[in-house]
């Protein structure tokens, strides 16, 4: 179980929202979010709600100030705690848009997909088991995004339009 709280103001002053799931709205508890902490587990946050927007992946730690360390100028919108996954890792990544083009199995953390499967590109991935983070440079850098166990057609369609995912690491027992 994961438990994250969340400070209006930065160095973890102001009002604070305690929070152990998901939120996909969080200015019902908070009118602006700055900085957190997260006491135990792993979360996703987002700076707009509904999960939507820049993602940062957040384990066990402090962190004062979302803007001058991630660039969220905006605070913290929503965010989805990562249940730990113990068994193994299964993603189906492909070229192209609607599970096109050229494709392969993943069940390792991958730093360069250019390297290794000479993929200039993905687009739509197929997640079998695990939770996995996705980067849009290789070598894990560069925006990220979240996903969990299931078909993912077309990141555009999910606000990500223009990025490409160049790397792609498991979400382990770390947190």
């Amino acid at each position: 179980m994961g438990k994250i709280t969340f400070y209006e103001e930065r160095n973890f002053q102001g009002r604070s929202y305690e929070c152990m799931s998901d939120c996909a709205d969080m200015s019902s508890y908070l009118s602006r979010c700055q900085s957190c902490r997260v006491e135990s587990g792993c979360f996703m946050v987002y700076d707009r709600n509904n999960y939507m927007g820049n993602q940062f992946f957040m384990r066990r730690g402090e962190y004062s100030d979302f803007m001058n360390m991630m660039g969220m100028s905006n605070g913290i919108r929503s965010c989805r705690m990562i249940p730990m996954h113990r068994g193994q890792f299964r993603m189906k990544i492909y070229e192209r848009e609607n599970f096109g083009g050229q494709s392969h199995e993943m069940m390792e953390d991958c730093d360069n997909i250019m390297d290794r499967y000479r993929m200039s590109d993905c687009q739509s991935c197929n997640v079998m088991e695990g939770h996995w983070l996705m980067y849009e440079q290789a070598q894990y850098r560069g925006k990220m995004m979240y996903v969990r166990p299931g078909e993912y057609r077309s990141f555009r369609d999910m606000g990500m339009s223009g990025m490409r995912f160049m790397s792609m690491r498991r979400i382990m027992d770390m947190c």
